[in-house]
Parts: structure tokens; sequence; C-alpha cells
């Protein structure tokens, strides 16, 4: 029976430690760029960075990236990417659904050489969209 204290002391403290790692991370946008595919399956050149002023969240906890848009954007993260790293970038993906049942993908990028500039990716199979993104937690 003294066994049956110390594992709760270890379960407390283990899934509690779990729950305090997950984030909330709040990003603003200054500008979007968008491409899309032509029915030949090529991608046209990125647009022009047009001003976009939103907020991004990314919730660790719930799962959930909201884009804050004029038609807000709600993604579930089925499953966290592995981050990778190279001379020029940190990547973070994200596997999601959105709030259609449609797949995307997510991408936070970090570009080490242009000052840790940071993007934020959302590729669906027919239409990518960048966001040129600035921490505001």
């Amino acid at each position: 029976m003294k066994i049956f204290p110390s594992f709760l002391c270890v379960f407390f403290f283990y899934f509690g430690h779990l729950d305090t790692t997950a984030q909330t991370l709040n990003f603003k946008t200054s500008s979007v760029s968008i491409t899309e595919k032509n029915e030949r399956g090529k991608w046209s050149e990125w647009s022009d960075f047009v001003k976009a002023d939103l907020l991004i969240t990314i919730d660790g906890r719930k799962n959930r990236i909201v884009v804050n848009s004029p038609e807000i954007q709600v993604f579930t993260i089925l499953s966290y990417g592995e981050k990778s790293e190279n001379v020029a970038n940190k990547i973070v993906p994200f596997e999601c659904i959105d709030n259609n049942g449609s797949k995307a993908t997510i991408f936070v990028i970090t570009k080490k050489k242009e000052s840790d500039r940071m993007q934020f990716y959302i590729n669906y199979s027919e239409v990518k969209f960048v966001y040129n993104i600035y921490n505001s937690n």
C-alpha cells in the first residue's frame, strides 16, 4: 500500500508536466501571398504580398490552429511533424484538417539567413497561402 502514494505522485507529476509543455502561441501577420495550381497541375507564380493584419493562434492544448481572417479558418491538428533545421531554415510542420474537412499541411518556417524572419504556410492540394508573421506572445 506504500507504493500507491508514490505511484500517485509520479502519475500526477508526469501527466501534469505533459499538460504544461503544450503551449499557446500567438502570431500577428503583416502580409499574405498565394499560389494556385492550374488545370495542368502546375503552380502559378506567388502573388505579390498584400497587407494582412490578422492574428494566428496555435493552441497545443486543444490541438487547434486558428487564423482570424475575415472568414475564420479553424484547423484541427492531426499530427505534429518532425521539426527540422538546416543552414537556412527552421521548419515546424503540422498535418491538419480544416473546418470544412479539407486536409492541409501547415508550416511555421523561420528564415535564419533573413534575421529570423518567420512565415506561416497553409498548403492545400490546389492552393497555398504564405503569411509573413511575427511573434505576439
